[in-house]
């Protein structure tokens, strides 16, 4: 029995010298580590976002990301953390194999206490990129908003960090969050409910989170073409007018296997399958109600394809196709449109 202890830790000894490990950073948060132990520090160039459609990640967006920090140094790299909620170390092999990195941590945290401790704070303090994976948003609001995660995070990007997610790490990236934490977990909010009742109790938002330069004002949607989701991203916009949140909200809604990325000059580009729409609402609605059927007329969309831009600190104000929403229903096809080449004014509301 003895030997035996005595070759488990020997096994144990030999893994952490590898940087490979499983350990419990507390009772509830379990840390999954690879690569090199000792911090990187680099000079940092960011900031810079990832906004991931979910489904296969677009790996090509992640070394993007580690490269804006890295700048043009080819010697420099980066500690990369991930943070989850649920699952283990998926990320972690792919990322340590990027040009640049240093290593690869994944916290898997469930509460806002876990996210309060000195440990986590710590190692989140190290990192220059980080990356939320998927699973369910409300669990990231619940667990790390006014928590040292969060702050810790401000602090990395304003120092010219880069930060990003898929799925539900990509829907608490703008300023105005669907938290989905009054949705039931096993049914998705459709657009046919949203936009027959923008005000339905299941929809719920969260601001105050995350404010990155030029996505304020911003709200995210993901999986977006497959789970025909055009109709309650609209119905979220009219809502933030309707209740004051943003004048002009902006949905940067991004399809599966495809990432939008922004740099620190503001200027996003679509990576991987594509699409991305942009949709902008800038007026007040006809009829955004609790119980009443929604009527938005002449929403702006931008449909962008693989490697086509977006400047969202200088906004373009062509390039759009309209699209309506009346009386609950779309008017018409919102996924595919002409883009409009003449100057369209800002509709009014109905008196």
């Amino acid at each position: 029995m003895l030997r035996l202890r005595r070759s488990l830790r020997s096994i144990s000894l030999s893994l952490l010298t590898l940087g490979v490990g499983c350990t419990s950073v507390t009772a509830a948060v379990t840390r999954y580590r690879s690569g090199n132990p000792v911090d990187a520090n680099p000079v940092l160039h960011g900031p810079a976002y990832n906004l991931g459609g979910g489904s296969r990640d677009v790996l090509e967006a992640i070394q993007w990301m580690i490269d804006q920090v890295r700048g043009s140094d080819p010697a420099s790299k980066v500690d990369v953390v991930v943070l989850r909620a649920t699952g283990a170390d998926g990320y972690n092999s792919a990322i340590l194999a990027m040009n640049g990195v240093n290593s690869a941590e994944t916290l898997v945290i469930t509460s806002s206490t876990d996210a309060n401790t000195a440990e986590v704070e710590a190692t989140m303090q190290k990192a220059e990129v980080v990356f939320f994976a998927g699973g369910n948003q409300c669990h990231y609001v619940r667990n790390f908003k006014g928590t040292k995660v969060e702050t810790a995070i401000k602090a990395m990007v304003a120092r010219g960090g880069a930060v990003g997610g898929t799925s539900a790490g990509c829907a608490i990236m703008g300023s105005i969050v669907f938290d989905a934490c009054m949705s039931n977990p096993s049914s998705d909010l459709t657009s046919l409910q949203a936009m027959a009742n923008p005000y339905a109790p299941t929809i719920s938002f969260t601001s105050g989170f995350f404010t990155w330069k030029h996505l304020e004002g911003v709200i995210t949607d993901t999986h977006f073409v497959p789970r025909n989701r055009m109709g309650r991203t609209l119905a979220f916009l009219a809502r933030q007018i309707q209740d004051g949140t943003a004048k002009q909200p902006l949905a940067v809604a991004v399809n599966e296997r495809t990432s939008m990325v922004i740099d620190r000059a503001g200027l996003g580009r679509v990576m991987g399958e594509g699409p991305v729409y942009v949709v902008l609402a800038d007026h007040e609605p006809e009829v955004c109600a609790p119980g009443q059927l929604l009527t938005y007329r002449d929403f702006k969309v931008w449909k962008l394809g693989p490697g086509q831009v977006f400047d969202f600190a200088h906004r373009p104000t062509k390039g759009f196709y309209l699209r309506s929403v009346i009386k609950g229903l779309l008017s018409e096809d919102p996924y595919n449109g002409t883009p409009e080449t003449r100057i369209v004014p800002v509709s009014k509301a109905k008196e």
